[in-house]
């Protein structure tokens, strides 16, 4: 006998309750990951913000007003997510790397379910993929499914292209009169339906679902009904556009992502109509993918699964908005560690925040315990399912995140009020390290680094750091050739940094670095390769260690 939809929706609670009622109770999880999303949300005090179906999945979870990510870039953060293990751990803290070339027996959170009884699905952007780098095959039931559409609508959009070691880019935003489904998120959400409607014809089938938005990454495209929710004249502008006072030279960074965009300046400060621009698109961005984010809570609703359902919505990290001078993630300040994170489960809290500290492999354990699974040994994460029932309670009193910059690692331990940041190379001494200390009670947008002004309070935060393992340097893909050694003279490659540094930031721009080169044709093939950190300029220590 054929049901239509219209009576499935009636028919399918009715198969739930039966099917629990035999015992076969394990909750489904749903995970949603969303790309370069900061808490600029509703829910999160935000009073521009049109995301009123996060708004609404805040209110059947608990929020997490203190999440953080472990690196603030896309794939060592996503392995955090998958293995329950920090990119110190396993040494990755660049795109390419596969994790499975540092940790290849690693059991990702959707393998441990899936050897558990779930069907697993991956939809979108759940692991990295791109600049070498791809999905983990072993992590899902099915082949991973992706949407093919085109970045823009616009032809305009990529006149004028700018090509760079990541291929072709056009302009960084796109306001463009078409349908939600033309771009690719529109067509994810379609897909997720579909995926939930399936499910819901098996109920006796547990699932794990993860669903990867790439909005609000760049470029900042949404249909332009997304960007005429916020008046030009009502975007914020950054509040604090000078470089923390005494902060290290190398810990910020200008934006180099968003400079491989057609219409941005590869260097300089960006004018308040591109800063304004920028942050609408941002917001557009962000409105569109929450609209999409409606279509897959509602399917969820109708399949008559979602009181079985485990939901999860997961920032990757966060975005600097010309905070700093800043753009782009790639640092460990707040504006890029900091992440979203809504938790929403069968029988626990509901429409309550917590300021308990989380980080992201905290994640896999949680999830883990909430399903009644047995949680795996190892793991750098700690369960916090008991804040989910309880948001008064407190699994930790400190996170910590990472990021590289020039052979070094800083490595951040945050509490509720400060954030340390220490700066060496894996490996050496604690006494070669620089630091970063901000009190976030006294300057919530980090004016000034104390480090040398409260050494007390540095002393205990690097005690908490002394009790973790030494970070694990940068793996390698494949083993180096060793190179001839050279017999030209050598050059004071210091003296020639300073000489193409013309606007005396302490780093190089592609433009600044190809100036003048001696071979027009192969220098920007050198570019990448000096680009240790992929952030779009060059630290002195890249320069002058690359050209060795």
């Amino acid at each position: 006998m054929a049901f239509s939809a219209r009576m499935l929706r009636f028919l399918f609670p009715l198969l739930v309750l039966s099917s629990s009622l035999f015992g076969a109770t394990k909750p489904n999880v749903l995970l949603i990951c969303v790309d370069d999303l900061k808490p600029l949300l509703g829910c999160y005090g935000d009073p521009l913000a049109k995301t009123p179906n996060i708004d609404r999945l805040a209110k059947r979870g608990v929020q997490f007003d203190m999440a953080y990510c472990n690196q603030a870039v896309c794939s060592p953060s996503r392995n955090s997510l998958m293995t329950g293990l920090r990119p110190q751990t396993i040494g990755i803290y660049d795109l390419p790397t596969n994790f499975r070339v540092a940790v290849p027996d690693a059991i990702t959170v959707a393998q441990h379910f899936r050897a558990n009884g779930y069907r697993t699905e991956a939809l979108g952007k759940i692991m990295h993929k791109g600049h070498g780098n791809v999905e983990d095959a072993a992590s899902w039931t099915i082949p991973h499914w992706i949407p093919r559409a085109s970045t823009y609508a616009l032809a305009e959009s990529m006149e004028n292209k700018r090509s760079g070691k990541n291929g072709d880019r056009g302009a960084a935003t796109e306001a463009a009169d078409v349908d939600d489904d033309f771009y690719g998120e529109g067509q994810l959400a379609l897909e997720a339906v579909r995926r939930l409607e399936g499910a819901a014809q098996k109920p006796e089938e547990p699932f794990f679902i993860a669903v990867g938005f790439i909005r609000p990454h760049l470029p900042f495209i949404a249909p332009q009904k997304y960007w005429d929710l916020y008046p030009s004249s009502d975007i914020p502008m950054p509040e604090v556009t000078e470089i923390p006072e005494g902060a290290p030279s190398y810990a910020g960074q200008f934006g180099g992502e968003l400079r491989q965009y057609s219409d941005i300046p590869e260097k300089g400060d960006l004018d308040d109509d591109l800063t304004r621009r920028l942050i609408h698109g941002y917001y557009a961005a962000t409105s569109y993918m929450d609209a999409q984010l409606g279509l897959v809570l509602d399917a969820l609703d109708h399949s008559g699964l979602a009181e079985n359902t485990v939901i999860v919505l997961w920032g990757d990290h966060g975005w600097h908005l010309g905070d700093h001078r800043f753009w782009c993630k790639h640092t460990n300040y707040e504006q890029a560690a900091r992440i979203p994170l809504i938790v929403a489960a069968p029988g626990k809290a509901a429409g309550v925040k917590t300021a308990s500290l989380v980080e992201t492999v905290d994640l896999y354990p949680t999830l883990s315990e909430l399903a009644g699974l047995p949680v795996p040994e190892g793991l750098d994460g700690l369960s916090f399912a008991e804040i989910v029932a309880d948001p008064a309670a407190k699994t930790r009193d400190s996170i910590t995140h990472v990021y590289p910059r020039g052979g070094r690692l800083g490595r951040a331990i945050r509490t509720d009020r400060y954030r340390m940041v220490e700066w060496k190379k894996p490996g050496d001494s604690a006494e070669t390290a620089e630091f970063e200390l901000y009190d976030y009670e006294n300057d919530p947008l980090e004016t000034r680094n104390l480090a040398k002004d409260n050494p007390e309070v540095l002393e205990e935060l690097r005690a908490i750091l002394a009790k973790q393992p030494e970070a694990k340097p940068q793996v390698k893909s494949k083993p180096e050739a060793k190179k001839p050694q050279s017999t030209k003279p050598s050059r004071d490659r210091n003296a020639a940094f300073d000489k193409r540094d013309v606007n005396k930031d302490g780093q190089l721009s592609r433009e600044e670095f190809l100036k003048g080169q001696p071979d027009p044709d192969e220098a920007p093939k050198r570019f990448p390769v000096f680009d240790k950190d992929g952030n779009g300029s060059l630290s002195r220590e890249e320069y002058v260690k690359s050209g060795k």
